[in-house]
Formats: structure tokens, sequence, C-alpha cells
């Protein structure tokens, strides 16, 4: 049986204002991307937010839902949804404004649950965070973790903190994926191949990197080389969910493999190669350059790989 996936983190609002003042919404955070591309390439995919009872929570949970994620009933709260309000001035430049709520409860993981990802805002936003590590540590003795830092210093502050949890977080984690973007930010001046050593080295069985236009590089805890692999995208219209994107075909992948979704998992994946990962790394860089190629955070199914 395929292990159902849990996908723990924040979906939001995105409001977009322009410089005429009309307002634009859609639904948006990264792990609420990363649950629609894993249902979109099939998988069983459960969805722990933080949403209110009001018309925006209501349209958050029908998006996910229209896309085949079951949203767990303790992702609803007292708070209000969260929002991100992006004010564009005459030159298309924006400014931001944000009013997040992440007060998740502890997660109690459905039968079945074999692998869970989480990343971004909610793994470093209080008091919701606890919950995170919570699911965490709780799906281990059953399966397997993957992790996106996803950082954004404007709302996560001093990074010393958060590189820190990040630290942390790894050391729980069986995958972790992050951009060059995040490592410029988390470790300035330090090669991606130096980082990845150093988060395997934490417990990470594999440390992927994206380099935009440049594909990726990657290890693995069992193999001392170094992978890489080249962007599939022949046309972009946009980035918006690249790196979701490409982290869902991650997950998938290495799930088909069978080197995540189950207890035995993290054992095979300590031990894969660099070969035994790769067609997970190629069926990333499949979905994220299918996303690139249409607006917005597109997310592909199989028949579109």
């Amino acid at each position: 049986m395929s292990p159902r996936l849990l996908v723990v983190g924040e979906a939001l609002v995105d409001i977009v204002a322009d410089s005429s003042g009309k307002r634009t919404e859609h639904v948006g955070g990264s792990p609420a991307n990363v649950a629609m591309g894993l249902a979109r390439l099939g998988h069983d995919v459960d969805f722990a937010g933080w949403l209110g009872h009001d018309p925006r929570g209501e349209r958050i949970a029908a998006h996910l839902a229209g896309h085949g994620v079951h949203v767990l009933p303790e992702s609803f709260g007292a708070d209000p949804t969260s929002t991100a309000v992006a004010t564009l001035d005459e030159s298309g430049a924006a400014s931001y404004e944000f009013d997040l709520h992440w007060d998740l409860p502890e997660i109690d993981l459905v039968e079945g649950t074999g692998h869970v990802h989480t990343g971004s805002i909610a793994t470093v936003l209080l008091p919701g965070a606890a919950s995170v590590t919570a699911a965490l540590r709780a799906v281990r003795s059953q399966g397997t973790v993957s992790y996106d830092p996803n950082i954004r210093p404007s709302i996560m502050g001093d990074l010393d903190p958060v590189r820190d949890r990040v630290e942390e977080l790894v050391a729980l984690s069986d995958v972790v994926k992050a951009s060059e973007d995040d490592l410029a930010l988390l470790y300035a001046g330090q090669s991606p191949e130096r980082v990845m050593a150093a988060w395997v080295g934490l417990g990470a069985s594999v440390a992927v990197v994206t380099l935009g236009a440049d594909g990726v590089v990657y290890r693995v805890a069992g193999d001392p080389g170094l992978g890489r692999a080249g962007t599939r995208a022949e046309h972009v219209v946009d980035t918006v969910g690249a790196g979701d994107s490409f982290m869902a075909g991650l997950v998938s992948g290495l799930v088909v493999a069978g080197l995540l979704g189950d207890p035995g998992a993290r054992d095979r994946l300590r031990s894969a190669t660099l070969e035994e990962v790769r067609p997970a790394v190629e069926r990333g860089l499949a979905t994220s350059a299918v996303t690139v190629g249409r607006a917005g955070a597109y997310a592909p199914a199989l028949d579109e790989l």
C-alpha cells in the first residue's frame, strides 16, 4: 500500500493591490503548494495548517480539496486566516504587509501516515512551530521526514536563531531541499557542497540545492560523490511555486522508489547511491519545468511530465 503523506505548514491568501487600488486574491503558502503538488502526482495527502472560520479559510480549504488534498480538522481555529498584502506602485515594485497566525495544535497522525513534509514560515513562527516539531518526532517511528527551509527574512527576523532552528529540523529530516538564495542568507560565503556535507553530517540522508536556471546539485549519505542535473524548463512564464513543485516531485519520486514512506525506508535511503536517487531528482526537475511554463504556482499531474 502507498503511504499517506502529511504536509504541515502555512496556507494563506495573497492579496495583490495595484497602483489603481484594484485588489486580487490568490491562495498561497509554500507547504500548501507542496501538498497540492503531491496530490496531483497521485498520492494520498493530508494537510495541517491554521485557517480561520471565515470566507478566506473556506476558500483555501476548498482550493486544497479541489486538488485532492484532505485538510485535517485541527487546521481550523479562532484566529482569522493569514494574509500577505502586496501593494504595487506605478513601477510595479511591491511593498508587503503580513497578518500571520500560527497556533496549530499538536497533530494526531492519520493511520497509515508514512511521511511528513514541512517547511517555510510555519517551522519558525511560534507558538505553532512546537507542533511542527512534535509531528516530525512522532512520524520517525513509522516513517520519514522531508524539509524545505524556504527562508523569508522579512518575516523570520534575525537569521542567527533561524539558522539554529533550521539545523535542528535538518537533524530530524531524511530529505532536505533548499535554494541557493536560502543558503546565501543562512551561510553567506559557503558553497552548496559545504552546506550539504554539513547537513548530511547532522543526519539528513539526501540534501539538494536548487540553482535556478543551472538546475540542481545534490548529495547523499551513502555515496561520497556529488550529483548534478540540469533544468528541464524550455519556456519560463514565471517562477512562482517552482521550488515547491520541485519539492513535490522529489518527494513523490522517492516514495515511488521505496526510499521514503515506511519504517525501513530511512535505512534504505541512508544507503542509497546518487544514481538510485537521481530518478526522484529528475521527477522534481520535470514537475518544476511544467510549473514555470505556466502562470502562477501550477501543480502538474503525472501525465503532464
